[in-house]
């Protein structure tokens, strides 16, 4: 009776051991405690399963979730290719995706997303892996960068882009990002300033060649698109004018930028501050500001 008794106390045993792991990150418990916490074989509850300790990659995610960013910071520079690696398919089942950066997209965590994209400049393949589609279940298959022009979120474009990510890549619908930001802006009935005007600046700054599925709808509708673009933008998307000079110059710029040290390459610029996208985190390089990774 002892031994058919025993499994479900193991089982529970696990599944509270799990949930304290977690509250634990989420508490943002000092570094060494987490790691302790996640290599003892204990603290996992998947039955049956050979592994039974979060795996890098498991603990950078509840990290993102949590902005614990000295624990994610500690995870990215011992384990990078494992905490970048696919997750267990508990928590994503498509081989392919991007977990992590999408995560750090959707919860807005900016400075764990550009650790993330600082240290995947030092894995083969980046542009891959930042083009890569999100999980299916969670982002119906979209890239970071098209999750962040449905978010509106400036500085997570302008991180993505300047690190290499694709403004034409194109989701399984066949949308570019900018595909996705138009549609969004339609929604919100237009661009006048704020967030939304940056997202598509942004966009446009890492877009010399303008391409996108829309365009028919944009030249069909020219009152309608007028009034969310503005008469400027719409000519210069139609291909009916060319891009602004300032558009032009930042343009040129950023295409001198270096990815692997974006946004540093971007906040050295000699131009003035007015000129420079807002919202970028400050300097990741160890020794500039960045929080320790032990704490």
């Amino acid at each position: 009776m002892a031994a058919v008794s025993s499994a479900p106390r193991s089982t529970e045993q696990q599944r509270n051991f799990s949930l304290l792991f977690y509250r634990a990150v989420r508490d943002l418990k000092p570094v060494w405690m987490l790691e302790d916490m996640r290599t003892m074989e204990t603290f996992y509850q998947e039955d049956g399963a050979r592994q039974r300790t979060y795996t890098p990659s498991e603990a950078l995610l509840y990290a993102i979730v949590h902005d614990h960013q000295a624990y994610a910071q500690y995870l990215l520079s011992h384990y990078t290719d494992e905490a970048l690696a696919k997750p267990g398919e508990r928590f994503c089942c498509c081989p392919s995706s991007a977990p992590h950066l999408a995560m750090a997209v959707r919860y807005d965590r900016r400075y764990i997303l550009g650790l993330i994209l600082q240290e995947a400049h030092r894995i083969p393949g980046t542009p891959s892996y930042t083009n890569r589609g999100g999980c299916f279940h969670m982002e119906d298959g979209k890239t970071p960068l098209h999750l962040a022009c449905e978010l509106l979120c400036p500085e997570a474009v302008i991180m993505l882009l300047g690190s290499g990510a694709s403004p034409l890549a194109e989701d399984h619908n066949g949308s570019t990002p900018l595909d996705v930001l138009l549609e969004k802006l339609r929604e919100c009935k237009g661009v006048k300033g704020g967030e939304k005007r940056q997202c598509l600046d942004n966009l446009l700054m890492f877009m010399p060649k303008v391409r996108f599925r829309l365009k028919g709808a944009l030249g069909g509708e020219p009152e309608r698109w007028t009034s969310v673009l503005g008469e400027e933008t719409l000519k210069y998307l139609l291909g009916k004018k060319p891009a602004p000079l300032l558009l032009c110059a930042m343009q040129t710029i950023v295409k001198q930028l270096s990815p692997a040290t974006f946004p540093d390459s971007l906040h050295e610029l000699p131009i003035p501050p007015s000129l420079k996208p807002p919202g970028l985190p400050s300097s990741q390089r160890p020794g500039k500001g960045t929080p320790s990774p032990v704490s």
